[in-house]
């Protein structure tokens, strides 16, 4: 096949795609202005790069109808690229029906929306729209710009809750202990307030960030700063609309109110009975780990430039956690628990410091983790879109044998099991096919089973008689 064949080829496979992010169809029979043809590269960089290609009929079915716009592409690529900050270029295609030219786009630069006679703009159907107020904010937040970091305007010292500020004091004292380093604890507990901040990175030069009002400030001072810098708790004892049995809005420093919640969470928190042999064991429906971690996320992830609140919303079985914002640049459902991108660093940096946050950017691995131990759903995000990020926390225990499976393997053994190791886990337990990404971890694990060397388990047929009453004795190949 010869090049020219080849991108004949291609230029039919184009003709039976979709008009839509990446193919912009135009007849341009005589002519094309120029103007608009560089606004048309200026939305398609806009949404993620793309082609233009003129001498294709835009109305299906398509057809090829040739195009003498722009004899001299060299000098029009010229003229775009010194219009757009893009390495534009083009193409032309000799097709028997007619000559077809079709100009490259490429992705605008992360984080910066490009613009042509002062209008940011994008494609709406087959018109040219100026960029959403809304969209412009989501590509702006793509440079990972830490609006915790940001100093806030005329906030002072005397607006942080001391007692909160000393708690995280007390916490990071802690942490430095914990890891060897009691003379650094011994120099933490010397601070004075302003310098603490300062060590902590919440303050510079005396002046404080957003990240001390959220975490530190005062009940009137987070209201008359950042207002939506809120935590609602409700208690639903039904799924009847009305009022809630119990509601609590936290609008003051997260150190100050942390504890707070999880005790009131933890007034209404059921425990769950299951029998092993002669015991009755029990498990609480929400356990204090992932519920904790599951808001630490919503406080550090949120966006708070968006006007509305982190929900806390209990019920009997269910703790359902909403932050606004969506998810941050580059992470997805899919990624979740490979990919971190804090979308304020800061907030997560001082969580880190104080042991809150126990591995960085490991919270919502270790959320799935302890529910696949016992035996309760995992995370559910069906309530998660572009404006906000929306998990359920499941607390039935569906399999009490599967929670015996899991402590007669041993501690020793599931210490060195990640998190797709525990999915893999749980998709056997209920039975489930496991996807050819996991596959390859189903064999290690099985393997780890079946090896009394790395496992406390002697052999299948007594792994087979602990899953008995239900887990798929898949478990043990």
């Amino acid at each position: 096949m010869t090049p020219e064949t080849a991108k004949i080829a291609e230029l039919e496979t184009w003709l039976q795609s979709k008009e839509g992010e990446q193919l912009e169809f135009k007849a341009a029979t005589n002519n094309f202005h120029f103007e608009k043809l560089a606004k048309y590269c200026c939305a398609l960089a806009n949404e993620g790069g793309g082609r233009v290609i003129l001498g294709v009929s835009d109305k299906r079915p398509r057809a090829v109808v040739g195009t003498t716009a722009f004899d001299q592409p060299e000098r029009t690529r010229k003229g775009l690229c010194d219009r757009l900050p893009l390495a534009i270029d083009f193409e032309e295609i000799h097709h028997p029906k007619g000559r077809v030219l079709v100009f490259r786009v490429p992705f605008r630069p992360l984080g910066t929306p490009l613009k042509l006679d002062g209008i940011y703009w994008m494609r709406k159907e087959d018109s040219l729209v100026p960029l959403s107020e809304e969209r412009l904010r989501e590509i702006f937040a793509e440079s990972g710009h830490d609006f915790s970091a940001d100093f806030c305007p005329t906030l002072r010292f005397t607006d942080l809750d001391l007692a909160a500020v000393e708690d995280f004091r007390r916490r990071w004292i802690t942490r430095a202990r914990d890891v060897g380093n009691s003379r650094f604890a011994q120099h933490l507990a010397t601070l004075s307030i302003e310098q603490l901040l300062t060590d902590a990175e919440a303050a510079k030069d005396g002046q404080l960030t957003y990240a001390a009002l959220i975490l530190f400030g005062t009940r009137q001072a987070v209201g008359r700063f950042l207002a939506p810098a809120e935590v609602v708790f409700e208690y639903r004892s039904t799924e009847a609309a009305g009022p809630a049995q119990d509601r609590q809005e936290y609008r003051q420093g997260f150190f100050s109110f942390y504890d707070e919640l999880w005790n009131r969470i933890n007034l209404r928190n059921d425990k769950q009975s299951y029998q092993d042999r002669l015991f009755v064991l029990q498990i609480p429906t929400f356990s204090e780990r992932p519920v904790r971690e599951a808001v630490l996320n919503a406080v550090s992830h949120r966006d708070y430039q968006v006007g509305s609140n982190v929900f806390v919303r209990q019920y009997a079985r269910r703790l359902e956690i909403d932050s606004p914002g969506g998810l941050p640049w580059g992470i997805t459902l899919d990624n979740i628990l490979d990919r971190q991108n804090p979308r304020n660093r800061r907030i997560a940096d001082i969580f880190t410091k104080c042991g809150l946050v126990e591995r960085a950017g490991q919270g919502m691995n270790l959320i799935f983790e302890e529910a696949i131990r016992q035996s309760k759903p995992v995370p559910d995000f069906r309530r998660t879109d572009r404006y906000q990020v929306g998990i359920t926390l499941h607390g039935t225990l569906r399999n009490p044998h599967f929670i015996r499976f899991v402590e007669k393997v041993g501690q020793e053994t599931t210490a060195t099991f990640d998190t797709h190791d525990w999915l893999i886990l749980d998709l056997i337990a209920r039975d489930q096919k496991i996807p050819h990404g996991l596959q390859p971890g189903a064999q290690r694990q099985g393997n780890r089973i079946k090896n009394p060397k790395k496992a406390p388990i002697a052999s299948p047929s007594s792994c087979r008689s602990i899953l008995s009453g239900g887990v798929s004795s898949r478990c043990c190949p």
